[in-house]
């Protein structure tokens, strides 16, 4: 799958964020004040700026932290559903170029990263 770079995604997002993401974004020089946001449950949260993520360009339609952005965000549009399982999100304008196989190992992917974003949470809270 190949991004168009629609930013789309990038949207009211409600990106889940890891301690390493956090931490990777931090070391670049950004303020975790300005990109994160706790939510009551302990969940940290990429925030949105404009209707847009924090570090969407909307001028150059593209993401200004691409080579350090969240785990998340590098194996989108393969997500987890809480009724469905992993899918890939059908708002992705490349949805359907997302092969079975891509989709089985970001899927595991996705699966790890919720195991560890839910434990990071919990020891918040």
């Amino acid at each position: 799958m190949r991004c168009t770079r629609c930013g789309v995604c990038c949207q009211e997002t409600e990106m889940l964020l890891s301690k390493e993401d956090i931490d990777r974004l931090e070391a670049k020089g950004y303020p975790k004040e300005v990109f994160v946001r706790y939510d009551d449950s302990g969940y940290a949260i990429l925030r949105n700026r404009g209707g847009h993520c924090v570090f969407y360009n909307t001028e150059k339609t593209q993401c200004d932290v691409y080579l350090v952005r969240p785990s998340g965000c590098r194996v989108y549009p393969v997500i987890y559903d809480e009724d469905k399982g992993i899918i890939t999100d059908s708002i992705c304008h490349a949805h359907e170029t997302v092969t079975e196989r891509e989709k089985k190992r970001k899927g595991k992917i996705v699966l790890k990263l919720l195991e560890k974003i839910d434990r990071e949470a919990a020891n918040r809270s």
